[in-house]
């Protein structure tokens, strides 16, 4: 999506409030002994009370309002109510939502209570890339020099990078050109960001794996060769100089 009127800038603006505010206060809410799905429950009010709708129930026909996977699960995990929440779990939660006819994408990964199981390096470094790399972020840059911000990153911390996940444009639907906004510096790339359209940025940092591959229940994604990721995302809009990040709660900086 390319912004060109006030509406248009407008109502992104409400999509990502309220997708934000949701991921903020199920990060909050979320404890040991919880079900993915009470936790899930949880944001699909929150989401209602805006107005909003679920994107991926939209879209795919998802399982569940919000993504929820936790530890070895990467990505797009089926809120379940046999999946309970334990003391130093690494989760992850990915909202995105329509309202109004414009969509919005936000995802976190934390560490649930004590950091029992050392995630919190993995946690922060997925931070610190997407800080980085939107800070980098302008009209004419090339796509692809993003890519390679994420990847080295994410090297120098004794990382790796998800290659066949990545992000991608929003704004009047959940996923729109310009896609695989992707994590690793791909030289075929010729592509440069817009100034004025909408994109959802967001990092996959591997602990040992390269690829995702889906389990047997048809959505979540696992890595190739096991461990652990962090991913957190952000919906901005690309301007000529610092982006604007429709999903940071009152305009402050969150990742």
């Amino acid at each position: 999506m390319s912004i060109t009127e006030e509406f248009e800038l407008i109502g992104m603006q409400r999509a990502g409030e309220a997708v934000a505010f949701t991921l903020k206060e199920m990060t909050q809410y979320a404890k040991p002994g919880m079900t993915t799905k009470e936790l899930d429950d949880y944001g699909a009010k929150i989401l209602s009370g805006y107005g909003a709708k679920s994107a991926p129930r939209l879209t795919y026909g998802f399982p569940g309002c919000t993504c929820i996977s936790v530890d070895r699960e990467f990505c797009h995990g089926i809120p379940s109510g046999k999946r309970i929440l334990k003391e130093g779990d690494l989760v992850n939660i990915d909202v995105s939502a329509e309202l109004d006819g414009f969509w919005a994408d936000n995802g976190g990964s934390f560490v649930l209570g004590e950091d029992i199981y050392h995630h919190q390096e993995l946690v922060n470094a997925s931070k610190f890339i997407l800080k980085q790399a939107i800070g980098h972020i302008k009209g004419g840059v090339r796509i692809s020099d993003i890519g390679y911000i994420m990847e080295n990153g994410a090297k120098k911390r004794g990382y790796k990078v998800i290659k066949n996940l990545g992000g991608h444009g929003i704004g009047k639907k959940l996923h729109e050109q310009p896609d695989e906004l992707l994590n690793f510096r791909n030289r075929f790339d010729r592509r440069r960001f817009a100034k004025n359209s909408v994109v959802a940025i967001e990092t996959f940092i591997s602990t040992v794996s390269t690829y995702a591959d889906v389990k047997s229940d048809g959505w979540t994604l696992v890595g190739d060769k096991g461990g652990y990721m962090a991913q957190h995302e952000h919906t901005i809009v690309i301007t000529d100089g610092m982006p604007m990040i429709l999903t940071a709660m009152n305009g402050i900086w969150e990742s």
